[in-house]
């Protein structure tokens, strides 16, 4: 039994979390089931993949409109789906923002809804980040229930680092981008003690020339480093250096970074809203996105109070543990077993 999957964005050069999430699927699925895989890749992603090792069992394929391999099954890892025709298909949602909130260019929000819309319409079946994108695809899209699966991220557990003191620093992980809501981030950061500083970590995107003003105009500009994109490497060494994890997003589908910084023992500020409470349970401060005193009061209550801090990083790891990437590469072979 062959069944094809999108492997285009497990190729991204600096990865995102869809990437990370291609490429714990595709290779998740090809150890554990070691059927007649086809990793598709579309034409600019094709030269690349072949500098690229494959587990047993998996051979590459370009990724046409209109000519594919023979499958049983296509799984688009990103809500899109080839024109070619398949006996089965599915499509993983990770959010659908662009239908909700100008997070990103006109241009781009066309193109991402269009290619949403056609995804739910043709796809045999949905699989869903969290129950929030699950509940996005019903309202907007019109999907129904029996048609989608709920298959949350997972995460990668690490070991405490326990000869790494915790520095009095505010960690956020991600995108520099206006859904990521880090004017009012930094605007919450200017009330905390002075002590504390501010590190935004990711590569810039969708508005972030507001973002750097923001922390131009900041009398704590001094206290905030932003690194641009950063190699794993370095992302673990500010995990294992932080104190608190900030993440006030405006919206998410899942919420990775909040998971892999629990992972890492770090409490964790969040957002009440979007799938974030869903994700966070009881292991985090939830704080109103909308309001930069909300997020203030909550980055207070962590930095005066080390003993909150070490309570919520024993409930994140606890929390973190409940969602790994082989419990999702286990539900999504059962939907393919479903369907065929």
């Amino acid at each position: 039994m062959k069944i094809a999957l999108d492997a285009s964005y497990s190729l991204d050069p600096n990865p995102t979390g869809v990437a990370v999430y291609s490429r714990e699927i595709l290779h998740g699925l090809a150890n554990l089931y070691p059927a007649g895989w086809r990793w598709c890749y579309r034409p600019h992603r094709l030269r690349r993949a072949f500098s690229q090792p494959l587990p047993p069992g998996c051979r590459r394929w370009p990724l046409l409109d209109f000519w594919m391999p023979h499958a049983a099954l296509f799984h688009g890892l990103n809500q899109r789906l080839p024109r070619a025709r398949f006996p089965r298909t599915v499509a993983t949602f990770h959010d659908l923002f662009v239908l909700t909130s100008e997070f990103s260019t006109p241009a781009f929000r066309a193109r991402f809804a269009a290619q949403a819309r056609d995804a739910a319409r043709r796809a045999s079946h949905i699989i869903a980040v969290s129950r929030f994108t699950a509940s996005q695809a019903q309202e907007l899209l019109g999907v129904e229930p029996a048609r989608i699966s709920v298959v949350p991220h997972g995460v990668r557990l690490t070991a405490p680092v326990e000869d790494t003191p915790r520095e009095p620093l505010i960690l956020f992980l991600g995108a520099l981008q206006k859904r990521k809501n880090l004017v009012r981030l930094i605007h919450a950061f200017e009330q905390v003690p002075r002590e504390w500083r501010l590190v935004l970590a990711g590569g810039s995107g969708f508005a972030a020339d507001e973002i750097h003003q923001a922390v131009a105009d900041s009398p704590r500009r001094d206290a905030i480093t932003v690194t641009g994109w950063i190699p794993d490497t370095q992302v673990r060494r500010y995990l294992s250096r932080a104190s608190i994890f900030a993440f006030p997003s405006l919206g998410e589908g899942f919420g990775m970074p909040v998971i892999e910084a629990m992972a890492w023992g770090i409490p964790v500020l969040t957002s009440n809203s979007s799938s974030l409470p869903e994700v966070a349970g009881e292991a985090a401060i939830l704080a109103d996105p909308n309001e930069t005193d909300s997020i203030a009061a909550g980055l207070a209550r962590l930095c005066g109070s080390p003993s909150l801090r070490q309570h919520l990083a024993t409930l994140g790891r606890a929390r973190a543990s409940q969602f790994t990437w082989e419990a999702a590469v286990q539900r999504t072979w059962e939907v393919y077993q479903r369907l065929l």
